[in-house]
Protein backbone atom coordinates (compact mmCIF):
# COMPACT_ATOMS: atom_id res chain seq x y z
CA UNK A 1 0.00 0.00 0.00
CA UNK A 2 1.44 3.23 -1.12
CA UNK A 3 2.51 5.90 1.82
CA UNK A 4 -0.25 8.60 2.65
CA UNK A 5 1.27 11.89 1.75
CA UNK A 6 0.66 14.02 4.63
CA UNK A 7 2.40 17.13 3.06
CA UNK A 8 -0.45 17.14 0.23
CA UNK A 9 -3.12 19.66 0.71
CA UNK A 10 -6.61 19.18 1.34
CA UNK A 11 -9.57 19.94 -0.71
CA UNK A 12 -10.42 22.38 1.81
CA UNK A 13 -6.88 24.15 1.71
CA UNK A 14 -6.76 23.87 -1.92
CA UNK A 15 -9.68 25.49 -2.61
CA UNK A 16 -8.81 28.58 0.07
CA UNK A 17 -5.56 28.95 -2.09
CA UNK A 18 -6.95 29.31 -5.37
CA UNK A 19 -8.89 32.28 -4.24
CA UNK A 20 -8.11 35.86 -4.32
CA UNK A 21 -6.42 37.22 -0.86
CA UNK A 22 -8.23 39.98 0.82
CA UNK A 23 -6.83 43.11 -0.48
CA UNK A 24 -8.73 45.86 2.16
CA UNK A 25 -9.22 46.63 5.35
CA UNK A 26 -12.34 48.85 5.98
CA UNK A 27 -15.62 49.19 4.39
CA UNK A 28 -17.99 51.57 3.81
CA UNK A 29 -20.78 53.01 2.46
CA UNK A 30 -21.54 56.67 1.07
CA UNK A 31 -23.94 58.19 -0.72
CA UNK A 32 -23.36 59.15 -4.23
CA UNK A 33 -25.51 60.70 -7.07
CA UNK A 34 -28.89 59.19 -5.53
CA UNK A 35 -27.23 55.30 -5.31
CA UNK A 36 -25.09 53.98 -2.15
CA UNK A 37 -21.73 52.90 -3.34
CA UNK A 38 -19.58 50.28 -1.37
CA UNK A 39 -16.22 51.58 -0.51
CA UNK A 40 -12.83 49.74 0.12
CA UNK A 41 -10.14 51.30 1.61
CA UNK A 42 -12.16 54.60 0.45
CA UNK A 43 -11.95 53.37 -3.17
CA UNK A 44 -15.55 52.36 -5.20
CA UNK A 45 -16.26 48.69 -5.72
CA UNK A 46 -16.29 47.40 -9.37
CA UNK A 47 -18.50 44.74 -11.07
CA UNK A 48 -16.44 42.36 -13.35
CA UNK A 49 -17.91 44.33 -16.26
CA UNK A 50 -15.46 47.32 -14.68
CA UNK A 51 -19.28 49.81 -13.49
CA UNK A 52 -19.49 51.46 -10.54
CA UNK A 53 -21.35 48.88 -7.52
CA UNK A 54 -23.99 51.61 -6.76
CA UNK A 55 -26.90 49.89 -5.15
CA UNK A 56 -30.62 51.58 -5.29
CA UNK A 57 -31.08 51.61 -1.28
CA UNK A 58 -28.51 52.30 1.73
CA UNK A 59 -30.10 49.34 3.18
CA UNK A 60 -29.10 46.83 0.42
CA UNK A 61 -25.72 48.47 0.47
CA UNK A 62 -25.01 47.74 3.96
CA UNK A 63 -25.84 44.32 3.31
CA UNK A 64 -23.50 44.00 0.73
CA UNK A 65 -21.19 45.64 2.29
CA UNK A 66 -21.50 43.00 5.41
CA UNK A 67 -20.71 40.66 2.97
CA UNK A 68 -17.06 42.20 2.07
CA UNK A 69 -16.29 43.10 5.92
CA UNK A 70 -17.29 38.99 7.16
CA UNK A 71 -14.84 37.91 4.31
CA UNK A 72 -11.32 36.42 5.94
CA UNK A 73 -7.65 36.14 4.35
CA UNK A 74 -9.28 34.88 1.10
CA UNK A 75 -12.66 37.09 -0.68
CA UNK A 76 -15.00 33.68 -1.60
CA UNK A 77 -17.62 34.65 -3.82
CA UNK A 78 -19.70 31.83 -2.99
CA UNK A 79 -20.25 33.34 0.26
CA UNK A 80 -21.58 36.76 -0.97
CA UNK A 81 -24.88 36.24 -2.45
CA UNK A 82 -26.11 40.01 -3.04
CA UNK A 83 -22.96 41.06 -4.08
CA UNK A 84 -22.98 38.41 -7.28
CA UNK A 85 -26.68 39.38 -7.51
CA UNK A 86 -25.94 43.28 -7.47
CA UNK A 87 -22.82 42.31 -10.15
CA UNK A 88 -26.00 40.61 -12.51
CA UNK A 89 -28.38 43.64 -11.96
CA UNK A 90 -25.93 45.80 -12.97
CA UNK A 91 -23.71 44.18 -15.47
CA UNK A 92 -26.26 41.87 -17.31
CA UNK A 93 -30.03 43.89 -16.77
CA UNK A 94 -28.90 47.75 -17.52
CA UNK A 95 -29.39 48.35 -20.75
CA UNK A 96 -30.76 44.25 -21.65
CA UNK A 97 -34.05 44.45 -19.75
CA UNK A 98 -35.99 43.20 -22.60
CA UNK A 99 -33.93 40.31 -22.84
CA UNK A 100 -34.87 39.11 -19.20
CA UNK A 101 -38.11 39.81 -19.41
CA UNK A 102 -38.25 37.63 -22.43
CA UNK A 103 -36.57 34.90 -20.70
CA UNK A 104 -38.69 35.32 -17.31
CA UNK A 105 -41.74 34.69 -19.89
CA UNK A 106 -40.18 32.39 -21.69
CA UNK A 107 -40.38 30.03 -17.98
CA UNK A 108 -43.96 31.51 -17.59
CA UNK A 109 -44.86 30.15 -21.07
CA UNK A 110 -43.96 26.50 -19.72
CA UNK A 111 -44.66 27.06 -15.30
CA UNK A 112 -43.68 24.42 -13.07
CA UNK A 113 -46.89 24.56 -11.19
CA UNK A 114 -49.25 23.95 -14.61
CA UNK A 115 -47.66 20.45 -14.90
CA UNK A 116 -48.67 17.92 -11.96
CA UNK A 117 -48.42 14.65 -11.42
CA UNK A 118 -50.71 11.78 -12.25
CA UNK A 119 -50.40 10.21 -8.67
CA UNK A 120 -49.85 9.28 -5.80
CA UNK A 121 -52.73 10.87 -4.09
CA UNK A 122 -50.12 11.75 -1.62
CA UNK A 123 -48.07 13.65 -4.25
CA UNK A 124 -51.56 14.90 -6.03
CA UNK A 125 -52.45 16.66 -2.83
CA UNK A 126 -49.38 18.20 -1.58
CA UNK A 127 -49.33 20.00 -5.14
CA UNK A 128 -52.54 21.07 -4.92
CA UNK A 129 -52.52 22.55 -1.68
CA UNK A 130 -49.17 24.62 -2.60
CA UNK A 131 -49.69 25.43 -6.21
CA UNK A 132 -53.67 25.84 -6.60
CA UNK A 133 -53.76 29.36 -4.61
CA UNK A 134 -51.05 30.85 -6.76
CA UNK A 135 -52.65 29.61 -9.77
CA UNK A 136 -56.10 31.40 -8.29
CA UNK A 137 -54.09 34.31 -7.70
CA UNK A 138 -52.62 34.46 -11.06
CA UNK A 139 -56.07 34.40 -12.13
CA UNK A 140 -58.13 36.85 -10.21
CA UNK A 141 -55.59 39.60 -8.87
CA UNK A 142 -53.55 39.70 -11.97
CA UNK A 143 -56.27 38.64 -14.77
CA UNK A 144 -53.58 36.03 -16.09
CA UNK A 145 -55.73 32.73 -16.14
CA UNK A 146 -53.12 29.70 -16.81
CA UNK A 147 -53.91 26.02 -18.01
CA UNK A 148 -52.76 23.20 -16.15
CA UNK A 149 -51.97 19.53 -17.69
CA UNK A 150 -51.50 15.98 -16.69
CA UNK A 151 -47.39 14.49 -16.99
CA UNK A 152 -44.72 16.34 -18.99
CA UNK A 153 -46.34 17.16 -22.51
CA UNK A 154 -46.34 20.80 -23.07
CA UNK A 155 -49.52 22.85 -22.43
CA UNK A 156 -49.58 26.25 -24.41
CA UNK A 157 -50.79 29.18 -21.62
CA UNK A 158 -52.87 32.05 -23.27
CA UNK A 159 -51.51 35.01 -24.52
CA UNK A 160 -53.32 37.21 -22.48
CA UNK A 161 -51.80 35.65 -19.49
CA UNK A 162 -48.51 35.93 -20.37
CA UNK A 163 -49.24 40.15 -21.63
CA UNK A 164 -50.56 40.03 -17.98
CA UNK A 165 -47.58 38.67 -16.15
CA UNK A 166 -45.33 40.92 -18.54
CA UNK A 167 -46.82 44.38 -17.26
CA UNK A 168 -46.47 42.88 -13.71
CA UNK A 169 -42.40 42.39 -14.61
CA UNK A 170 -41.92 45.41 -16.83
CA UNK A 171 -42.95 47.40 -13.41
CA UNK A 172 -39.46 46.27 -11.80
CA UNK A 173 -36.32 47.94 -11.72
CA UNK A 174 -32.99 46.18 -12.98
CA UNK A 175 -32.62 44.60 -9.05
CA UNK A 176 -36.25 43.54 -9.12
CA UNK A 177 -35.50 42.09 -12.46
CA UNK A 178 -32.39 40.39 -11.75
CA UNK A 179 -34.32 38.97 -8.63
CA UNK A 180 -36.83 37.90 -10.26
CA UNK A 181 -35.13 36.14 -12.94
CA UNK A 182 -32.96 34.48 -10.59
CA UNK A 183 -35.93 33.52 -8.65
CA UNK A 184 -37.55 31.96 -12.02
CA UNK A 185 -34.68 29.98 -12.72
CA UNK A 186 -34.31 28.23 -9.49
CA UNK A 187 -37.78 27.52 -9.00
CA UNK A 188 -38.72 26.66 -12.82
CA UNK A 189 -41.41 29.14 -12.21
CA UNK A 190 -42.22 32.69 -12.86
CA UNK A 191 -45.32 32.53 -11.10
CA UNK A 192 -44.17 31.51 -8.04
CA UNK A 193 -40.78 34.48 -8.49
CA UNK A 194 -43.43 37.10 -9.01
CA UNK A 195 -45.70 35.75 -6.34
CA UNK A 196 -42.65 36.73 -3.49
CA UNK A 197 -41.88 40.00 -5.53
CA UNK A 198 -46.12 40.90 -5.17
CA UNK A 199 -45.66 39.80 -1.33
CA UNK A 200 -48.38 37.13 -2.41
CA UNK A 201 -45.88 34.36 -1.02
CA UNK A 202 -42.98 34.45 1.54
CA UNK A 203 -40.07 33.33 0.33
CA UNK A 204 -39.92 29.92 1.98
CA UNK A 205 -43.29 29.42 1.24
CA UNK A 206 -41.85 29.74 -2.40
CA UNK A 207 -39.33 27.75 -1.94
CA UNK A 208 -41.65 25.06 -0.32
CA UNK A 209 -43.90 25.41 -3.59
CA UNK A 210 -41.28 24.77 -5.75
CA UNK A 211 -39.74 21.84 -4.39
CA UNK A 212 -43.27 19.57 -3.74
CA UNK A 213 -41.98 16.73 -6.26
CA UNK A 214 -38.27 16.36 -4.58
CA UNK A 215 -39.60 16.65 -0.98
CA UNK A 216 -42.22 13.92 -2.03
CA UNK A 217 -39.47 11.97 -3.86
CA UNK A 218 -36.62 12.51 -0.75
CA UNK A 219 -39.35 11.20 1.66
CA UNK A 220 -39.78 7.81 -0.59
CA UNK A 221 -36.02 7.28 -0.98
CA UNK A 222 -34.06 9.81 1.13
CA UNK A 223 -31.36 12.49 0.07
CA UNK A 224 -27.62 11.99 -0.88
CA UNK A 225 -25.33 14.33 0.52
CA UNK A 226 -24.06 15.85 -3.20
CA UNK A 227 -27.90 16.42 -3.34
CA UNK A 228 -28.44 18.31 -0.37
CA UNK A 229 -25.55 20.52 -0.97
CA UNK A 230 -26.21 21.69 -4.51
CA UNK A 231 -29.92 22.53 -3.16
CA UNK A 232 -28.53 24.14 -0.23
CA UNK A 233 -26.67 26.48 -2.53
CA UNK A 234 -29.94 27.35 -4.74
CA UNK A 235 -31.53 28.28 -1.55
CA UNK A 236 -28.60 30.91 -0.29
CA UNK A 237 -29.03 31.95 -3.87
CA UNK A 238 -32.71 32.16 -3.72
CA UNK A 239 -32.71 33.74 -0.61
CA UNK A 240 -30.31 36.29 -1.34
CA UNK A 241 -32.59 37.32 -4.45
CA UNK A 242 -35.54 37.85 -1.97
CA UNK A 243 -33.77 39.65 0.26
CA UNK A 244 -32.46 42.02 -2.08
CA UNK A 245 -36.08 42.40 -3.40
CA UNK A 246 -36.97 43.61 -0.51
CA UNK A 247 -33.75 45.27 0.93
CA UNK A 248 -34.00 47.32 -2.38
CA UNK A 249 -37.03 48.62 -1.42
CA UNK A 250 -36.27 50.42 1.70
Amino acid sequence: MAEKDTNAPQNGASQKSSLPKRFYKDVTVADEDGHAAILLDGKPVRTPGKAQLALPSRALAEAIAEEWRAQGKHIDSATMPLTKLANSAIDGVVGQADAVIDDILAHARSDHLCYRASGPEKLLAAQGQHWDPVIAWAKEVLGAPFNLTEGVVHVAQPDASIEALKGEVEKLDAFGLAAVHVMTTLTGSALLALAVALKRLTPEEAWAAAHVDENFQISQWGEDEEAKARREARKRDFDAAARALELSES
